[in-house]
């Protein structure tokens, strides 16, 4: 039996799990790490205690399954996308704290830059529009706003990237021949990297004023890039994926036409394309899917939502209506309905389809009648809703019409909305038997990278079904249900 390794760091924990041939979890640990909330809109985490409980959870994943670096055949890596790191090429020592892919400081700097040529202005080279969410602004801002970096940048001294470079060059040797680099799918996050010839592209370089030498190396999801020190010692790292891209793997969607959705703590829509490269005319993303080491890329659409479980968590710690996450579906079905009440998770603006910076956060439709079973609902309703939109602009954008829609992440735990997601998208939700999807693809990409799974037909064929929520709501119902939500993100924009 092989055994692969799979580090997986996102937005709140950083988590090492360890798989078996047929994709079954034999070992997982897990460590949260801390928020940073400096300014209204700005989001940071510390790029040391990543790092740190990074190694912490690999040692702990293997020791409490009793294993060696060496029982690994490989290891993968996904990450959070789009923050931004920065740190000293010498030491490792991060030079400012990550900016996370939620935060909106960037604003003025985007808004500048689609004043000539709108947002759409790098759409045809990058496949992405101009939004705060993206890598490529985050680093302008820290080489303009920190004393000293951009001196330091110019000469070489710094290291720049995603997450998945943060920790590839940690854990292949850090100051002492750490790899610095990026997967293709991490890459076309950043605003930076032509997509289509999956290189940094000089112009958008010059455009944000970023020096080549600060950037990593980009290289396919697929394939071995170094080998791993101290308690992942001798391990190849054969496999980088970004979070959602990840998860598509995970679920087996390989081909053009399949789907996933993942609800973490934002919700994230992907459709592979195969090796086209949809343009999106409807305010959705095309992306890297994957890419196997001498072998074309394959593309996606994606449809970016920024709060989902972040909703919930924020009706947890700023709002005290629930003690827990998992309690939000207990205080909804307190109710038959949202009472008409609509929330709009609008906390940094409205992603995609929208793409409106200026659109701020809103509880819409309160009555006396109004209790906190219909804020719970009309939260988990949310995710729902904006799942749809960006369903609606991928039809818009493909032509395809989904058979069905698989789901991952912490949110599919939650029987009712997925149950109202099956409603509002009028189309079947099936979650997988083995729901760490995420992390899972990347140890299949580590995994076929090294002969662990010789085929893509080997790791599809390890998928099974472990839930399904079919529609039963009436078509008019859905359609007011859907326009009503319309009306309610419509009360959230020009805000700023």
């Amino acid at each position: 039996m092989a055994l692969v390794g799979a580090l997986d760091q996102g937005t709140t924990s950083t988590r090492f799990l360890v798989f078996d041939d047929s994709g079954a979890v034999v070992s997982v640990a897990q460590r949260s790490h801390r928020q940073h909330f400096p300014q209204p809109g700005w989001v940071e985490h510390c790029a040391e205690e990543i790092r740190d409980n990074a190694w912490a959870v690999v040692t702990e994943a293997l020791t409490g399954a009793g294993l060696d670096p060496g029982d690994l055949a490989a290891v993968g890596i996904t990450n959070q996308r789009e923050t931004a790191v920065l740190w000293e090429r010498s030491t490792g020592r991060p030079v400012h704290h990550a900016v996370v892919w939620q935060d909106t400081r960037t604003a003025e700097l985007v808004e500048n830059l689609a004043a000539d040529g709108g947002p759409d202005r790098f759409r045809e080279v990058t496949g992405l529009p101009l939004a705060t969410y993206f890598t490529g602004p985050k680093v302008a801002w820290l080489l303009d706003h920190v004393d000293g970096l951009r001196n330091r940048a110019e000469a070489g001294d710094l290291c720049a990237g995603t997450i998945d470079s943060w920790l590839t060059w940690n854990l292949t040797g850090g100051p002492d021949g750490g790899r610095h680099v990026t997967d293709v799918t991490n890459a076309s996050r950043t605003l930076l990297m032509n997509i289509a010839r999956l290189a940094w592209d000089p112009a958008m370089l010059e455009t944000l004023d970023i020096p080549a030498g600060l950037l990593p190396e980009i290289v396919p999801s697929v394939g071995r890039v170094g080998t791993g020190t101290g308690a992942l010692d001798g391990v190849p790292v054969s496999g980088i994926l970004g979070d959602q891209q990840a998860a598509l793997f995970g679920q087996g969607c390989h081909g053009a036409g399949e789907a996933k959705n993942t609800y973490g703590t934002g919700c994230f829509l992907l459709l592979h394309t195969g090796q086209e490269m949809v343009p999106s005319r409807h305010g959705l993303l095309t992306t890297v899917a994957c890419q196997k080491a001498g072998e074309a890329p394959t593309y996606a659409l994606e449809g970016s939502v920024a709060m989902a479980g972040a909703t919930v968590q924020w009706l947890r710690d700023e709002i005290g209506l629930i003690a827990d996450s998992a309690d939000v579906e207990a205080l909804a079905r307190t109710v038959e309905d949202n009472g008409d009440v609509y929330l709009v998770p609008a906390f940094s603006g409205l992603f995609a389809p929208h793409w409106r910076a200026d659109a701020r956060g809103a509880v819409v439709g309160i009555t006396r009648y109004t209790n906190r079973g219909h804020l719970a609902r009309a939260a988990l309703e949310s995710t729902a809703f904006q799942t749809a939109e960006v369903l609606e602009a991928m039809r818009a954008d493909s032509g395809v019409e989904l058979s069905e829609l698989r789901v991952d992440g912490g949110m599919v735990v939650n029987d009712l909305l997925m149950q109202f997601q099956a409603d509002i998208l009028d189309v079947p939700v099936v979650r997988p038997l083995v729901e760490e999807t995420t992390a899972l693809g990347a140890a299949y990409a580590a995994g076929l990278a090294e002969g662990v799974w010789p085929e893509l037909a080997d790791i599809r064929a390890n998928w099974r079904e472990g839930g399904r929520w079919t529609p039963s709501m009436a078509a008019d119902d859905r359609a007011r249900l859907i326009a009503r939500w319309k009306q309610a993100v419509q009360r959230t924009l020009d805000w700023v």
